[in-house]
């Protein structure tokens, strides 16, 4: 299916792994021009040498520190036009609500909570005043099915689909569309970080972690270009009329 986004240009945070950059390849399939940021300058030049290699399409890269709020002026300054923002960067630590202290629980939060706002509002006065875009917050299903031992994510995740809810009901009016994705366990490195700690806990060794998997839908998690793909579709006309919407993608658990 064409997704007619040929010539569109997209800013996606955190795109040089995981979903991210998943998301980039995906998008350059359909011929998507790409701005990719991350923290890591080596990381992302083998991100963007991976797309550039594939995909006859414009990659940049911006390395920033999406948790500092001068770094997200400065990374939205240095994008240019944008026709599309992944908001994607961000990655907190589990732990319930004593293993959690203040500090790590503010850090997390500065880079994904903050970092996605941040960014959103510095762009969308941009995707204004060039006639619309698109706004895709790639959140976390954590934000819907609560998790003690997850509370900083859980609670971030929260409040992540609540701002791109309430963005997504009046921002029709700027002929911007703002939605999120909730993607359940994906087979990144941060998943397999995640489940060996469970693993530890459970079944007393980190090297069984596969064996968590055996009980989720389908007997395994999403993979990140599946949820690329659904952050293409959702940032193209083929979905345009779809905003203040958060898919969740979880297999159906």
């Amino acid at each position: 299916m064409d997704l007619q986004l040929a010539g569109r240009r997209a800013l996606i945070t955190g795109g040089s792994r995981g979903i991210g950059l998943a998301a980039a390849e995906t998008l350059a399939q359909e011929g998507v021009d790409l701005v990719l940021a991350a923290r890591d300058p080596a990381v992302l030049d083998a991100a963007a040498q991976r797309v550039r290699a594939r995909r006859q399409v414009a990659v940049e890269t911006i390395a920033a520190d999406l948790s500092r709020q001068v770094e997200v002026e400065r990374l939205a300054a240095a994008a240019g036009r944008i026709d599309i923002l992944v908001n994607n960067a961000g990655a907190i630590p589990p732990g319930n609500l004593l293993a959690v202290d203040d500090a790590t629980w503010r850090a997390a939060w500065d880079l994904k909570v903050f970092g996605f706002i941040s960014l959103t509002r510095l762009i969308y006065p941009a995707l204004r005043a060039a006639g619309g875009g698109v706004v895709v917050n790639v959140i976390g299903a954590a934000g819907e099915s609560f998790d003690p031992n997850y509370i900083a994510g859980s609670a971030g995740n929260a409040s992540l689909m609540a701002f791109t809810r309430a963005l997504g009901r009046a921002s029709h009016a700027d002929n911007i569309r703002v939605v999120g994705i909730n993607p359940g366990p994906v087979t990144t490195a941060r998943m397999e970080m995640l489940q060996r700690r469970r693993a530890q806990e459970r079944l007393g060794d980190a090297a069984r972690w596969r064996e968590l998997l055996a009980t989720m839908p389908f007997g395994r998690a999403a993979t990140p270009e599946e949820i690329g793909a659904a952050v293409a579709f959702l940032a193209s006309p083929r979905s345009g009329y779809t905003s203040g919407t958060i898919l969740t993608i979880n297999g159906g658990g």
